[in-house]
């Protein structure tokens, strides 16, 4: 790391020497490493990027729909539900309407 900032650190210096101006637009400093967007949209997506992005996506939801249409057990539950009208007093911890 130190190295890196030494090699940063030469330039500048090697600049300030030669007195050479930073390259710059808008008064902003160039930087070659990424793009970067100061109140401007991004680059339009190529026409690649979009037919990706949408045919992932379409295998995506058809993925899920075609699994809850087939597989709905994974949402519902493997077994029926019991029914509440078939539960005891006692099963449902209840007391008998004789202790008061």
């Amino acid at each position: 790391m130190l190295s890196s900032r030494g090699v940063i650190l030469g330039r500048a210096v090697s600049r300030l020497i030669a007195r050479q101006p930073v390259k710059s637009t808008n008064h902003q400093s160039i930087r070659l490493s990424h793009a970067a967007n100061y109140r401007e949209g991004p680059p339009p997506a190529s026409f690649a990027t979009r037919f990706g992005a949408e045919a992932v996506a379409g295998f995506m939801w058809w993925w899920i729909l075609y699994h809850i249409f087939t597989e709905h057990e994974h949402i519902t539950g493997e077994f029926e539900y019991p029914d509440p009208s078939a539960w005891t007093n006692a099963e449902l911890g209840i007391p008998p309407d004789s202790e008061e």
